[in-house]
Formats: structure tokens, sequence, C-alpha cells
């Protein structure tokens, strides 16, 4: 089964940007559909981006649309997540998920559907 550790977290200023990564090891990256969530302090974790196992399709939550940018490299079992314009409202603990699934053009936008869960990832955006 596939393990997830997320790095690139990080203190940035309003308007600035980020690059987490979620890295997979295990056999089934590249067959998994993936996607990023978020969890603000006193907030439920709530879906930010997903992306199919071919990377050929991919959807946002309306928050982050034409800032966020959702990725993957099957050749380095890795995920990306470019965070472009951030807000003081981005800042959260950014969790990668995955999903094994045969399909190659499906993503998955609810917590219920994601099987395996990565620790987390500080970001933090100051005003």
């Amino acid at each position: 089964q596939v393990q997830l550790v997320e790095s690139g977290g990080g203190l940035v200023q309003a308007g600035g940007s980020l690059r987490p990564s979620c890295a997979a090891s295990g056999r089934t990256f590249s067959s998994s559909a993936m996607g990023w969530f978020r969890r603000a302090p006193g907030k439920d974790r709530e879906f930010v981006a997903a992306i199919s196992r071919s990377a050929g399709t991919t959807y946002y939550a309306d928050s982050v649309k034409g800032r966020f940018t959702i990725s993957r490299d099957n050749t380095k079992n890795t995920m990306y997540l470019q965070m472009d314009s951030l807000r003081p409202e981005d800042t959260a603990v950014y969790y990668c998920a995955a999903r094994p699934t045969s399909s190659h053009t499906v993503y998955y936008t609810s917590t219920y559907d994601y099987i395996v869960w990565g620790q987390g990832t500080q970001v933090t955006v100051s005003s």
C-alpha cells in the first residue's frame, strides 16, 4: 500500500507562492487518484484539489480555482500543489491523500473516498 509524505509548506506573505510536494512510496502511486485537502484551525478538513491517476483530469475547490494548480509525476511518485496569490485564509495544514482506482479519469473530492493519508504540512500566510 502506498505511503505518503508531504513537504514544502512554510511561511509566506500574502500574494506569495509555495509548492508543497507529496512523495509516495510503494507500487500503487501511479494507479491511484490523488487529492489535496486542508484543515484550518477550528475548522473541518476541506477539499482543495484532485487529480486522476493519469493526470488527465483535475478538479478544484472554488476557493482556490485559478490560484492553485495540482500536478503529478508518476515517474517520480510525486504530486505537487502550486499555490500562487496566497491569502491569509489559505493558512492551514495541507494533507495529500490517495485512492487506488482502475479508472484513468476519475477523481475524488470527499475525504471518505480516500484510503491513504499523509501527515500534513503547515502553510501559513501572513497579511
